[in-house]
């Protein structure tokens, strides 16, 4: 998510090819600690810049290398961390949005337990260049706005129909709203971003029809096609996991509308501004407050089989989860990160030291 990346990056498609053959004997065979002596991180783009950083602090402050880390999105890394167990599979993957099920069973299927940690919470943005005269927007209007399909107008609480989203502009929606065309700029389906505005954003503003309410309750499945399905009729660009390139189209164009975590918003706010959604602005103390709505937990997920055997791990979370790191006041704080509370940093800075195995009960 930076221009420049923190730490040295290392093309780890080669890396993977190179230890293969390592990991096809296993992780206790011969050799293979001299194989691979750097710890390798995968996962979300989001959580890149807050990794990236504790790993430069990690490699300047202790004896073990600095990891490699590479921004493949959470889905991405999740693909990557539950394929397997040797030197040919990532140690860590980052997420900014919790493992699921489907995912956790394939890890468990192929033998892999793990340490989950939540870091620290991050806001979903919608943001436009600085120079664009819209200033706010409402859940229902995100809503209309990016849905594949859209209530009708004599909707009611128990009859709806739904028809393919008819907005082009974004008057069409409110008349309140400029006379620009609808492009959105969002995160592809491999992202945790874009889970969470589909979570958080989507679904808050289809909350405004009782009918929605009532059919998650009867038809779960076709309630979620209704309220999670971004439209595929060029409003919404899929922008790929590189939010620099995002922000300069935002730039050239200050008609479009871009999704970024908070964290990036935080360290372009001279290009970008984020919109006031609901009333409320996505700023740090509106997040940690709970005053945002759009805003999500970003975790950190660490394979057991392969700790004690790369080295460094253990002290790689334990740093991650430090007050100096992850704190009110720690450095991380300066990238864009808001701190969980400090009961619940206690909590996961505990499941650091004591490796707690994770379990979706």
């Amino acid at each position: 998510m930076f221009k420049t990346r923190l730490v040295p990056i290392i093309n780890i498609a080669f890396i993977f090819g190179m230890t293969f053959i390592f990991a096809m004997s296993g992780m206790g065979g011969m050799g293979v600690a001299q194989a691979r002596d750097q710890i390798l991180i995968v996962g979300s783009s989001t959580v890149f810049p807050f990794a990236s950083t504790v790993a430069e602090q990690f490699g300047r402050t202790t004896k073990f290398k600095t990891p490699v880390i590479e921004s493949t999105g959470s889905g991405g890394g999740m693909k990557l961390f539950c394929a397997g167990i040797g030197l040919a599979h990532p140690d860590i993957t980052n997420a900014s949005r919790r493992i699921k099920a489907n995912e956790f069973k394939k890890c468990q299927a192929n033998g892999i337990d793990m340490t989950e940690l939540i870091i620290g919470f991050d806001g979903i943005v919608v943001a436009t260049a600085k120079s664009a005269p819209t200033s706010k927007l409402t859940l229902q209007q995100i809503y209309l706005a990016t849905a594949a399909q859209v209530p009708t107008e004599n909707c009611t609480q128990n009859a709806c129909s739904f028809i393919k989203n008819p907005y082009k502009k974004w008057r069409d929606i409110d008349s309140s709203l400029p006379n620009w065309d609808i492009e959105i700029l969002g995160p592809p389906p491999t992202s945790g971003t874009r889970d969470a505005f589909q979570e958080l954003a989507m679904v808050g503003g289809a909350k405004a029809w009782p009918y929605l309410n009532a059919l998650k309750k009867k038809d779960k499945s076709a309630w979620k096609k209704l309220t999670h399905t971004v439209r595929e009729d060029g409003a919404w660009i899929d922008a790929g996991e590189n939010d620099n390139l995002m922000v300069n189209k935002l730039v050239a164009n200050p008609q479009a509308v871009g999704i970024f975590g908070f964290s990036f918003l935080d360290q372009n706010s001279h290009k970008i501004k984020g919109l006031a959604v609901n009333g409320v602005a996505p700023s740090f103390e509106n997040i940690a407050s709970g005053a945002y709505k759009i805003s999500r937990s970003l975790f950190v997920y660490a394979k057991h089989a392969h700790i004690g055997t790369i080295p460094g791990i253990k002290a790689y979370l334990r740093e991650f989860m430090s007050e100096s790191a992850a704190g009110d006041e720690g450095y991380l704080i300066d990238k864009g990160l808001i701190p969980l509370p400090e009961k619940e940093r206690a909590r996961y800075r505990h499941n650091a030291n004591v490796l707690q195995k994770l379990t979706l009960e």
